[in-house]
């Protein structure tokens, strides 16, 4: 029972973590949409709590991510493909993070840890490209101005900031895997 209970506290501080660091990552911008910090502590729910901690923490952030000033343009040209989109990026990020680590985990934990902080932020912007693909080609066409709408997509919308926020789960990865390790050992 102990366990279960450590457990919710513990996806409960890491909720309250992705919606204060995606709060404040709103306002950090590199070309038109802000960066997001929130992958951290996804990959550490993951990492700790399985693929589906990692999910509900990718629903956590879609969810505060649909509540930005930055997704309206994207409403604006369809509610559903933006809440499909948001949402799926977020929760696949979540998943495929856990699900890496859990299986990666047996072979090298440290690797592990990598692997899932550098999958995170690729699922989270391939998943965004699809979208866009799938429901705002001709916005983008439009806002590309006649340019290469593929181009436009990558230079300017996701690439500084995928650059970053790989960068970012990157950097922190050894210590996204101490956190990893200290909570394996106090069973948190």
């Amino acid at each position: 029972m102990k366990t279960n209970t450590v457990k919710l506290v513990m996806l409960g501080i890491l909720t309250a973590l992705v919606v204060v660091l995606q709060l404040l990552s709103s306002s950090i911008r590199f070309g038109q949409f802000s960066i997001t910090l929130t992958l951290v502590p996804i990959v550490v729910g993951a990492a700790l709590y399985g693929k589906w901690a990692g999910a509900w923490l990718g629903v956590v952030f879609g969810v505060v991510v649909l509540l930005q000033p930055d997704t309206m343009a994207f409403y604006q040209v369809s509610i559903p493909g933006t809440v499909i989109t948001v949402l799926a990026k977020g929760i696949l990020a979540g998943f495929v993070s856990g699900l890496v680590y859990e299986v990666l985990k047996k072979k090298n934990d440290t690797a592990a840890t990598f692997v899932a902080g550098a999958l995170t932020p690729i699922v989270n912007t391939g998943v965004f490209v699809l979208g866009c693909f799938a429901f705002f080609m001709d916005t983008l066409k439009e806002w590309a101005g006649g340019k290469n709408v593929f181009a436009f997509l990558f230079l300017s919308m996701i690439g500084v900031n995928f650059l970053i926020e790989f960068g970012v789960n990157l950097v922190l990865g050894p210590m996204i895997a101490k956190i990893i390790k200290i909570g394996r050992k106090k069973r948190i």
